[in-house]
């Protein structure tokens, strides 16, 4: 399963870094790409970062072309760059938007999960602006040329203007809070009538960026503030 998962994680890293060299609509093109990868795991932090990370690095990969040519396409490399990141951005904000509605909906069906399994799923989830700001940091650090340089700006502008996953987590903890307290008072009503099967809650979440239920989030629709 590791040799599995690392060679997915390669093939996703080469088709971002292929997307990033073309040069054609990559904010969209890396957006679609993560949701797709997103939507194939049982998703936890670790394995955000890990999603993440290879975002970044097929990025730097696919500026080097144009680094190389001359000075004057570091221009065109921090376009892309920039592109790329706000791609991954919106798409873990869809990973997001995707966790809310589908507590929302199973919840309307009075599919009840446990207040332990949404507290977990609360963590992990209040982890995601970090552990993408981290990611495209540590990114910054690795980085031993101008890419690093310009990932550094890009890190910084998101730090203060704020971004799509940070802005979109405020409604989905809030949504949460509120099912875990729907779901304690349910656990104290029906005992252990409640859904057993909530392991894979965060898969549900995951499978769900696919499904539509999270097109409510537009490309770009946080991240082109102040720019």
């Amino acid at each position: 399963m590791q040799n599995e998962t690392g060679n997915n994680t390669g093939n996703f890293e080469a088709e971002v870094r292929n997307a990033v060299e073309q040069g054609h609509d990559v904010r969209e093109k890396v957006r679609q790409l993560t949701l797709r990868t997103i939507s194939t795991r049982s998703l936890d932090i670790k394995s955000v970062r890990q999603i993440a990370d290879a975002v970044l690095r097929g990025a730097r990969a696919g500026v080097q072309k144009e680094l190389q040519h001359s000075s004057a396409q570091t221009g065109v490399a921090r376009d892309r760059l920039k592109q790329a990141v706000a791609g991954l951005d919106v798409a873990l904000a869809q990973f997001a938007e995707a966790a809310k509605l589908t507590i929302n909906e199973a919840a309307g069906r009075a599919q009840k999960y446990s207040s332990d399994d949404l507290a977990r799923a609360r963590a992990d989830l209040g982890k995601l602006e970090k552990t993408f700001l981290e990611t495209l940091q540590s990114s910054t650090s690795a980085a031993r040329d101008v890419t690093g340089e310009i990932l550094h700006d890009l890190a910084a502008h998101t730090r203060t203007h704020g971004s799509a996953v940070g802005a979109q987590m405020k409604e989905t903890l809030s949504v949460i809070a509120h099912q875990i307290g729907a779901a304690g008072r349910a656990q104290v009503g029906v005992g252990l009538h409640l859904a057993k099967n909530t392991s894979d809650l965060m898969r549900q979440i995951a499978a769900g960026v696919l499904t539509g239920v999270a097109d409510h989030i537009k490309p770009g629709q946080n991240k082109d503030k102040g720019e």
